[in-house]
Formats: C-alpha cells, structure tokens, sequence
C-alpha cells in the first residue's frame, strides 16, 4: 500500500465535519479494516506450492494478492465485536494488533485493491495464472 498521507481536504466553512485521522474510523462506512485478515505467506515458487495455494481460495471468503510486501492470504471475515454502528464493542480491551493499526492511509482513503499487482479472488483466476506460468500445468 501507498504510504503517503491523504485526507479529505474540507473548507472550514464547509458544513461537513473535517476529517483527520484521529477521526477518520468513524466516517468509514462498514468499518472495512474490521472486515478481513491478512497473512503474509512465502512466496510460492513451485507446482506444489500453488497448488497449495489453489486449495487454500477454493474456500470461501480466501483470496490472494501480491503488493509490495509479497505475496498475502486474504480472509473476508468481519471481526465479531464490531458494533453496529462501527465502533468497537471490546475497544478498552482489544488486542494489541488492533491497538497498533494506523488509520494514516487505509481503505478510507484508498481501496486496498488498487495497491495490488496480481489479485486472485478465486480458484478460476488462480488457475489461469497457474496455466500460463507453468507451460506444462495439465499434463
């Protein structure tokens, strides 16, 4: 992901609030970082390390991306103690992860996707992948 900072600028005379990032969690519509885990995972290099791989996006809500950083397991799941109306329902006891993560650009800014350079959302467009990398895939 980018690393560069990005708010919405708003004029003072606006009428909308401003947003910073010490607010910014709370105009995020369906609190998207509370939504998925990642996984960095080693690169797969090998037949038998992506077909591990395509195993592993033939389950639901698994996907895979490469980025900057490598290669990363995706897992759709919204965490179980967002509230409602997005907030935290275990904020003063949260995990020290949680506690670590950085608003200062993230899906409010940006979605996430648009910093990948190979997405697999599932086993299909792995496969291809897999077909056209390794010339003797089917055989």
């Amino acid at each position: 992901m980018k690393n560069s900072k990005i708010y919405r600028r708003i004029p003072i005379h606006s009428a909308e609030p401003v947003i910073t990032p010490e607010n910014k969690c709370s105009f995020c519509p369906g609190s998207i970082c509370c939504t998925y885990v990642t996984q960095h995972i080693p690169t797969p290099r090998s037949k038998k390390d992506f077909e591990h791989l395509l195993w592993q996006v033939s389950h639901d809500n698994i996907k895979a991306y490469t980025d900057e950083d490598g290669w990363t397991l995706l897992i759709e799941s919204r965490c179980t103690h967002l509230q409602i109306d997005g907030g935290c329902g275990i904020y003063l006891i949260r995990p020290e992860i949680c506690r670590e993560h950085s608003n200062d650009y993230c899906e409010f800014d940006a979605p996430a996707d648009e910093g990948f350079d190979l997405y697999f959302p599932d086993y299909d467009t792995l496969r291809d992948y897999c077909i056209k990398r390794f010339k003797s895939w089917d055989k």
